[in-house]
């Protein structure tokens, strides 16, 4: 079902007025696919009293990454703010991950928001999602296909965009040699970051694959190519652990290149102040998640779908640094920046 005829679905509630508190109040359990748990508000004050919903968030999040925490916790609070009993679910697989969206039509919920960090992989089971009449929007992952695949509304940065900011960023301080460490070879979205990158940096750009799973790999992978080439004088990771990672290597290294990531945690935040990490380019995951389950909240309420169908709702990109990293530390510290 495309977003047309989503939109001309009879039946649609107008929607009631919100109070603007929201509370929040997580419990637990095992539901469906590899991974599930859900959330839900058990307060009144500050919720919506529209027909109750259940919305599936389905990510290609790898366990214990903080960035998908946050954007959890803000799909958490849209979710307690609109009476709406959330079930999220992850896997870094994408045939995995395309399990987990079955699962979530299977269960027949009202709405489904997913990420596409590998687009064809998860293509059909997403026409299936609509055919059986579930509005589906994107986050984070799948700019370059939302529409395509027939998705409400999509809610992140444009990441060839981001790259190209960055890229430029580090052309202005002089860099003449870029390292841009991938943690996941063939996500769409971790790719087009340093072809950014590439694109508006006139130095050198090397990119260099490493197993975002295993850490430690990281580490000595990347202090072996500073070992191996001291003219590296950046380098671009694309999620704050592994600049946090990168810090350490570029100090057994014995190397002179600066760190600059994609993303930011309170760790990271800490670690720009001290200088450890030069700046971070900061894509809003919060904001992804709150407005992923927002907005279909709205659309099965009144209709709504952001965007106008026809452009994507982008939430960064932003450089935290020095200038600016201390009036952010405080969000961060609560894990929703």
């Amino acid at each position: 079902m495309s977003r047309t005829s989503l939109a001309r679905c009879p039946g649609i509630a107008p929607a009631l007025a919100v109070a603007a508190a929201m509370v929040l109040v997580g419990c637990s359990s095992g539901s469906g696919g590899k991974q599930a748990t859900e959330s839900t508000s058990g307060a009144s004050v500050g919720k919506a009293d529209t027909p109750r919903l259940t919305i599936a968030l389905v990510t290609h999040a790898p366990s214990g990454d903080t960035f998908w925490d946050t954007i959890r916790k803000g799909a958490e609070a849209a979710a307690a703010k609109d009476n709406v009993k959330l079930v999220y679910s992850n896997d870094e697989t994408a045939s995995d991950q395309a399990a987990l969206i079955q699962n979530a039509i299977d269960q027949k919920v009202d709405g489904i928001a997913v990420t596409l960090a590998k687009p064809d992989a998860l293509k059909d089971v997403v026409a299936k999602a609509e055919k059986a009449g579930i509005p589906v929007v994107g986050l984070n992952a799948g700019l370059d296909v939302w529409e395509e695949q027939g998705l409400l509304s999509f809610f992140g940065q444009d990441e060839s965009v981001s790259g190209q900011a960055l890229g430029k960023r580090i052309d202005d301080s002089g860099a003449k040699h870029a390292l841009c460490v991938i943690q996941a070879q063939g996500a769409v979205n971790l790719e087009q970051r340093c072809d950014g990158v590439k694109k508006t940096f006139s130095g050198t750009t090397e990119v260099l694959y490493v197993n975002g799973t295993d850490m430690p790999s990281v580490k000595s992978t990347i202090t072996a190519k500073l070992t191996q080439d001291k003219a590296i004088d950046y380098v671009v990771t694309l999620g704050a652990p592994f600049a946090l990672t990168a810090g350490q290597s570029v100090s057994d290294a014995g190397s002179k290149a600066k760190v600059a990531t994609f993303d930011l945690n309170k760790d990271l935040t800490s670690a720009i102040s001290k200088g450890t990490v030069d700046f971070a380019v900061d894509q809003q995951p919060y904001l992804q998640g709150y407005l992923a389950v927002d907005s279909l909240w709205l659309y099965k309420n009144n209709g709504n779908y952001m965007g106008g169908g026809e452009a994507p709702v982008l939430t960064g990109p932003a450089f935290v640094d020095k200038s600016n990293v201390d009036a952010v530390a405080a969000f961060a510290a609560k894990g929703t920046r």
